[in-house]
């Protein structure tokens, strides 16, 4: 029995602007932008929001399992994963597509300008998660996708009875409202920023009470201010873990799951997995990449403990 991690494999172009998009943008024209940054640096990663949860999962010592579709040009992906790991079985191979491509621009105050090409995640709407052996999957992470592909991974899991977590994040604005509702809807859990978590309100028409009465779990990410996490009636506040040094925010969001996600897995308290996913974000938030941090369980460990009390239960990563 595996998690399974559904959404987008694709490569990171990074870039960074020595400057701040604010500075650039003028008030009352905001309805005429056209803007071009000359970047100080460029990048290519690995990413992709499935693989970068499936990552951080696989170091505190999970076997997550990728569900999705890239290109041609994953070969070399491929041998990584495998080299770490992280099982690449469920991963389709789409012919004539080179895999999804993400393009982010970050300024000096570590605001973020970004595109993306969907290439051959836009194929994924048509790979089933019945073709999945019967018991494998016991939960499944529903993650920023093409938003066909989405929608059907929620029914599928509805109607193979296996339950999911709703992550719609970069996806909130480009989704049909009909499916935000439903993913919502029959969702164990659901993660958003709060900026997505207010745009997720507005687009389903439920009220954030509303929300967290239809899931057993809602994690609201804050950036600086941390995380809350609400179950049951219960609101958890979660701080950040500070950075030693701060290289790139991208990826951070995916990290912050596989951290929370391999607590909840292991049967820990939602503060303590709240405080797994703040340091998971943070290691990853000290490299640049979101795939090129690293820590064994016990460099975990001892780093957590010297910010927050896990009452022994970390002693489960070992």
């Amino acid at each position: 029995m595996a998690i399974f991690i559904t959404g987008s494999i694709a490569f990171d172009y990074l870039m960074t602007f020595p400057g701040r998009f604010l500075d650039n943008f003028i008030p009352g024209k905001l309805d005429k932008i056209s803007l071009s940054f000359l970047v100080d640096s460029m990048t290519r990663q690995r990413g992709g929001i499935a693989p970068n949860i499936a990552y951080t999962l696989s170091l505190l010592g999970d076997k997550p399992v990728v569900f999705a579709t890239a290109g041609e040009d994953f070969s070399d992906y491929r041998t990584w994963m495998d080299s770490h790991s992280l099982s690449t079985k469920y991963i389709k191979v789409i012919d004539g597509k080179f895999t999804a491509s993400f393009f982010v621009n970050t300024d000096l105050e570590n605001n973020q300008i970004a595109s993306f090409y969907t290439g051959a995640m836009a194929d994924s709407a048509d790979y089933s998660l019945t073709t999945v052996e019967p018991g494998e999957a016991d939960y499944v992470l529903i993650a920023p996708n093409d938003p066909a592909a989405m929608r059907r991974y929620c029914e599928e899991c509805v109607n193979l009875r296996i339950p999911y977590l709703f992550d719609p994040s970069q996806q909130v604005a480009r989704n049909p409202h009909a499916d935000l509702n439903y993913g919502v809807e029959h969702a164990h859990a659901v993660f958003c920023n709060e900026y997505e978590f207010d745009l997720l309100q507005k687009h389903t028409g439920f009220s954030a009470s509303e929300i967290e009465n239809k899931v057993e779990i809602l994690v609201v990410t804050l950036g600086e201010n941390g995380a809350s996490v609400l179950s049951k009636g219960i609101r958890y506040s979660i701080p950040i873990v500070p950075a030693e040094f701060i290289a790139d925010p991208t990826g951070v969001g995916d990290a912050f799951r596989g951290g929370f996600l391999r607590g909840y897995r292991l049967g820990m308290g939602l503060q303590t997995c709240g405080q797994m996913g703040s340091l998971a974000a943070t290691y990853c938030l000290e490299k640049k990449g979101t795939q090129n941090h690293f820590y064994t369980p016990v460099e975990f460990i001892k780093r957590y403990r010297q910010h927050f009390d896990d009452h022994g239960e970390l002693d489960k990563l070992l």
